[in-house]
């Protein structure tokens, strides 16, 4: 019994992180709108976030991969720094600015179209296969352009509030609650965020091949985001020392909370992630977010479940499981990320493996099993 649930574990490991993810993910959301509500900066929000998350992680990571941590190069610093330009202060001042003019629960709506984008950055970055004459290819394709129609629905329709059990209490707090609302504002605000935060994905993703430390990757994107975060942030705000205030209040929960589940939790798992299931995988499981933060801004933060979002993030997750579906039929989701097999044993040769006599047929199943193997004798074929 014991083994069957470690086996389980093994097996689900990148699925239970991920969905872990958005459950931290959702809880962002419900904290820092919760935050912004009450007037708190978004760059100052963020510098915050990433300056928790830096002091945190950064001895974490200089204790433990103090003997696995390559060595830098110029390259590699270059990359650390588009890092924390992409999604630390880019991505992230773009969400929570738009997150400003609509609700958390719209907000987390519009980032599930960041799958679709990360699969066309891949596609355009040769990073994703597509043959346009398979099914699984097409797939993809048309996912892609059905997550992004939902976006659209969800900007443009807005549709009669439902009417749920304690929604007129909600709905008349939800006035006093959020200030002003500009669906597209915020939409194009947020659609720009996910656009960084795709690229973000992808080139961590291109990083952790030449720095496969994650640990220390995760501490140095957070410490570059805090200091490059503290330069648009001082440009932005000059003046104004108020927004540097920091109290004991949900505003400072929100940082600490953000800084260290979403940003330090979340770049380091998303790298262990992309090291078994690739970039795109990390993306596809952004309507779970959605349906939780649907749930908790109704409740907590008093806003509307209106129908034309609601229409509109069924139609993103429709679409969204049509490229999950299509990548999951992808013949290259069934070879494996590992070193060892990508050795090449020639066909006609039997071999000793741990000292146990495998046939060469054999080799495939081991290989999708992703097990390394040591080749210890090659016994040739005697005339």
């Amino acid at each position: 019994m014991m083994e069957r649930l470690l086996r389980f574990l093994k097996r689900g490991r990148a699925y239970l992180l991920v969905i872990f993810l958005q459950f931290g993910y959702a809880g962002n959301a419900i904290l820092s709108k919760s935050a912004l509500n009450k007037g708190m900066s978004h760059f100052t929000f963020v510098v915050y976030r990433h300056a928790f998350a830096t002091a945190i992680f950064g001895p974490i990571a200089l204790f433990l991969e103090r003997d696995k941590r390559p060595k830098m190069t110029a390259s590699i610093f270059l990359k650390i720094i588009v890092l924390g330009l992409l999604e630390p202060v880019l991505d992230q001042n773009l969400y929570y600015a738009g997150m400003k003019y609509t609700t958390a629960a719209f907000a987390a709506t519009m980032c599930n179209v960041l799958p679709a984008v990360a699969f066309i950055m891949a596609w355009i970055l040769r990073l994703e296969k597509v043959d346009l004459r398979k099914r699984h290819s097409q797939a993809k394709v048309l996912g892609t352009i059905v997550t992004v129609g939902g976006a659209m629905i969800m900007t443009l329709l807005s549709g009669p509030s439902l009417k749920l059990p304690g929604s007129r209490e909600h709905h008349n707090a939800a006035t006093n609650v959020v200030h002003q609302e500009n669906p597209l504002k915020g939409a194009i605000l947020i659609a720009c965020g996910c656009f960084c935060w795709a690229s973000f994905v992808i080139l961590q993703a291109i990083t952790l091949k030449s720095y496969p430390a994650e640990l220390s990757l995760t501490a140095l994107i957070c410490m570059m985001g805090t200091i490059e975060g503290s330069m648009l942030a001082f440009a932005m705000e000059r003046g104004n020392t108020a927004v540097w205030a920091v109290h004991f209040d949900t505003k400072l929960a929100a940082a600490l909370y953000s800084g260290i589940i979403c940003s330090g939790l979340a770049f380091f798992i998303s790298g262990l992630i992309m090291k078994e299931k690739g970039p795109v995988f990390v993306t596809t499981f952004n309507p779970l977010s959605m349906v939780i933060v649907t749930i908790l801004g109704f409740f907590i933060l008093s806003e509307q479940l209106l129908l034309g979002r609601i229409i509109g993030a069924m139609v993103i997750v429709v679409g969204l499981y049509l490229v999950i579906w299509g990548k999951k039929k992808d013949p290259s989701a069934s070879k494996p990320n590992c070193p060892s097999c990508d050795r090449i044993v020639p066909s006609d040769l039997p071999v000793v493996v741990e000292n146990k006599a495998v046939e060469n047929k054999n080799l495939e199943t081991l290989n999708q099993d992703c097990v390394a193997v040591e080749v210890t004798k090659i016994e040739l074929p005697t005339n």
